[in-house]
């Protein structure tokens, strides 16, 4: 379980095919505090350590994953936001996120407004995944708060922080993200669903 409160930036430094698997070697600044087995979200994609070398970490992403996040387009080089998994004496800086993606959106459009950037990504609605006014959302592994909900698409605010110490400040237009819905709203949903 995570919180969406990016530690720090990693870089993709080598990327190896096996089957329909895919081993991301990632360089971060974190790497010799982790252990095996640890689990990690990789822009918003909880991935488990499997190999540790010097500043070096490696974890697998299966088929599924690939085929339902962006790591599928990942590169050597690409820059991705990196988070640790939520310590229970810790605080809750963001909202309850469990590393799982729902779908991918993409960046439609970026505006500065005010010294911080308003992007508008836009998502298959037929999907049944649904935003609210003031809900959360997870885009990239970044624990975010909605803004313009509408059936396809929604804003979000980042402050001038936030864009410098993630992968926001690399998003152009076109640009491909992982999404994450609030888990509450989703059972919410869902139990809308079955009593109708």
């Amino acid at each position: 379980m995570f919180t969406g409160i990016v530690e720090v930036l990693g870089k993709v430094v080598d990327l190896t095919k096996d089957g329909g698997n895919l081993h991301l070697k990632i360089e971060s600044s974190f790497t010799e505090e982790l252990k095996i087995d640890q689990s990690v979200a990789h822009n918003g994609v909880c991935l488990t350590v499997t190999a540790i070398d010097g500043h070096y970490y490696t974890v697998t992403a299966i088929k599924e994953t690939l085929e339902k996040t962006n790591l599928t387009h990942i590169e050597i080089g690409d820059v991705i936001n990196l988070e640790r998994g939520m310590k229970m004496n810790a605080r809750l800086d963001g909202h309850i996120v469990q590393g799982h993606v729902d779908q991918t959106a993409t960046c439609s459009q970026i505006k500065e407004e005010n010294g911080s950037h308003i992007f508008t990504f836009t998502y298959d609605s037929s999907l049944n995944n649904v935003t609210i006014e003031k809900g959360s959302i997870t885009v990239n592994g970044v624990s975010l708060t909605v803004v313009n909900s509408r059936k396809d698409c929604f804003n979000v605010a980042i402050i001038p922080y936030t864009y410098e110490h993630t992968c926001f400040k690399s998003f152009e237009i076109g640009t491909l993200v992982n999404l994450e819905f609030d888990v509450i709203g989703k059972y919410v949903q869902r139990l809308l669903e079955l009593r109708s």
